[in-house]
């Protein structure tokens, strides 16, 4: 494993904090077989090995397809699930040996946006209860008068009147529900939030409206973002860096017009070759590259490169080989044979 770049300088040179580093992440599930004997028959290896690090007030778009790991990521990220191995540095502290109570303080300083609003919301609280119940489990509810202000506040901040903190889930449309999902995670005023696909539940003509709620928050907040999605057109709408992740492992990480001008790994090219594009003329010459074959299973992965089963330019090297983290400068780094 390469020591990992550091995530704060700007593409103009400019210093920046370094607010999270990822180093090595494993989560793997046991597999067990047996009904009154359980025993442990292999393992799931979800996330297997990512690195990676985010600089304060950058939004880090996590991409790749369904199954390859980023949902997980991000739940271990926010402590909600246990790594099995590696260390996850927050503002210097390594969240995978905290104590309970440590983690508690931590979840102020961290909140998740999930991906579906109909079911993220209890719908028999109502809003104001919703909003108001992290402030709640923190002790910061005891001040009503101040209280009320705050949820007045937070639905202001996410575009939504003050009047309708009284109302339940299922008097809003999705992207309400959304945007009422966003108000719960700036409650407690975090330093991180990470969005697990939260508009691929939305309709297209509301999806815009919410990437941009989270756009001017964190223009407004100084807000830093993980923005998990498969939808590649979104990510590269709100994202500075962005990750892409293929069955368990990064393989690339660029700037969000690097990578989407010039793909070093062969799995990134393939991706972007599948979004469309608004011009019919040049949809039509652009050369599309195929992946043929199904993503393997996390449960027995391929030795060597992952992709290497399913990549047009594997060589001999691939199917032996991991490739490691190759620093290719300008805040770029690649996993792949052909860049060494």
């Amino acid at each position: 494993m390469i020591n990992i770049p550091s995530a704060d300088v700007r593409s103009n040179g400019s210093s920046a904090d370094e607010i999270l580093r990822v180093e090595n992440l494993h989560v793997h599930f046991p597999v067990t077989k047996g009904i009154l004997v359980k025993k442990q028959v292999g393992s799931v290896k979800a996330v297997d090995g990512v690195s990676f690090s985010l600089r304060r007030g950058e939004t880090l778009g996590l991409v790749g397809e369904s199954g390859c790991g980023k949902s997980t990521t991000g739940l271990a990220l926010i402590h909600m699930l246990a790594a099995t191995g590696g260390r996850i540095l927050f503002e210097g502290d390594d969240i995978t040996s905290f104590s309970k109570a440590q983690v508690k303080d931590f979840h102020r300083r961290v909140q998740m946006v999930y991906q579906d609003p109909y079911g993220s919301l209890n719908p028999r609280m109502t809003v104001s209860d919703i909003i108001g119940e992290p402030l709640e489990v923190h002790g910061l509810d005891k001040d009503r008068a101040r209280y009320r202000a705050r949820i007045a506040e937070l639905l202001d901040l996410v575009g939504l009147a003050p009047y309708m903190a009284d109302r339940y889930p299922h008097e809003f449309s999705g992207g309400q529900r959304q945007r009422i999902g966003i108000a719960r995670a700036l409650a407690l005023e975090p330093s991180l939030i990470v969005c697990d696909e939260p508009v691929s539940a939305l309709d297209v003509s509301i999806q815009a409206q919410v990437v941009n709620v989270f756009m001017e928050l964190q223009r407004r907040l100084g807000l830093t973002f993980i923005f998990i999605a498969h939808d590649l057109a979104v990510v590269r709408h709100i994202s500075d860096r962005i990750a892409v992740m293929y069955l368990g492992r990064i393989v690339e990480i660029a700037p969000r017009d690097e990578l989407y001008s010039n793909p070093l790994h062969p799995y990134t090219s393939a991706l972007l070759s599948a979004v469309p594009v608004a011009d019919v003329e040049t949809e039509a010459k652009r050369a599309r590259i195929i992946v043929k074959g199904e993503v393997p299973s996390p449960l027995n992965p391929p030795s060597g490169c992952r992709f290497h089963p399913r990549c047009p330019m594997a060589m001999d090297k691939c199917k032996n080989e991991i490739p490691a983290l190759s620093d290719q400068g300008s805040g770029r780094i690649v996993a792949c044979h052909l860049h060494p």
